[in-house]
């Protein structure tokens, strides 16, 4: 039954229970991901008999070099509940599961090389390729329009600034450079807003395309970043507030958390 878990061989300790939970935990969340640096989970629970009751104190989880759902890296998450009810039982048997629901305040640090490494994933590029859009099509002669080469740059005072190349399927490619500021809005969205569009770099024929190109751009980005669509099975994140530090780009916020979900997008 406590095949795995280590530190239980004085069952009498008044730690032996936190020390189970944390195994199981540690176990439960590394599968969460797809890769996992580490993870490191503290589960607070005194005196230990309260974990016969499913009751502890509090749950702390730090990770550092995680990858989700196959193509999103996370510098470093971490999440801290208060008090939270599980079923003893299931932990017994090597699971996590929550009695109720519960709350977790939480941070999560991207780096500059994490959320250009994002603009490569299928879910990202779809958004992105092979766009029929009017307002595009028009500079293209009535073919799809596609930014397949886009870069970020982490700028201080949460501004960053985008580079790309627009496709426009004819045989030319326009650049297009531009800073936005963003910031969290309705506590799941990133908003990309107020576009400076830099045309100094632009060939001067392709001035007035690049210029709707970033304009386009910026608002397809604005659309895109929605957490709701990168929420776990049983998790959903919301955020109060964004910053930019050097290369690192920090949220804070919470976590719903309904059920401890099963995977995360590991690779199949």
């Amino acid at each position: 039954m406590f095949g795995g878990l280590t530190g239980l061989q004085d069952p009498k300790g008044t730690d032996w229970g936190e020390r189970m939970l944390n195994t199981v935990a540690s176990q439960t969340i590394r599968h969460l991901f797809t890769q996992s640096e580490s993870v490191e989970v503290l589960v607070r629970c005194y005196p230990s008999s309260k974990l016969l009751q499913g009751s502890i104190d509090s749950f702390k989880m730090n990770g550092r070099g995680l990858v989700i759902r196959r193509d999103f890296a996370v510098e470093e998450m971490s999440f801290e509940t208060d008090a939270v009810a599980i079923d003893f039982g299931a932990v017994l048997s090597g699971k996590l599961s929550l009695k109720q629901p519960t709350q977790a305040i939480a941070q999560v640090v991207l780096s500059e090389t994490g959320i250009n490494q994002a603009f490569k994933a299928e879910l990202v590029k779809k958004r992105l390729v092979n766009l029929d859009v009017p307002a595009l099509t028009e500079l293209s002669g009535g073919q799809p329009v596609s930014f397949p080469e886009v870069q970020v740059q982490l700028l201080p005072e949460n501004r960053l600034r985008i580079t790309a190349k627009a496709d426009l399927n004819n045989g030319e490619l326009v650049p297009v450079n531009m800073t936005v500021s963003i910031a969290v809005e309705r506590r799941r969205r990133i908003s990309f807003k107020d576009p400076q569009i830099d045309l100094e770099q632009v060939p001067e024929t392709q001035r007035a395309t690049s210029q709707t190109l970033s304009a386009a751009l910026a608002e397809i980005l604005d659309n895109m970043v929605d957490l709701d669509r990168f929420d776990l099975d049983g998790v959903k994140m919301r955020l109060n507030r964004l910053e930019t530090e050097g290369q690192k780009l920090i949220f804070s916020g919470y976590a719903e958390i309904e059920r401890i979900p099963r995977s995360g997008g590991s690779a199949t």
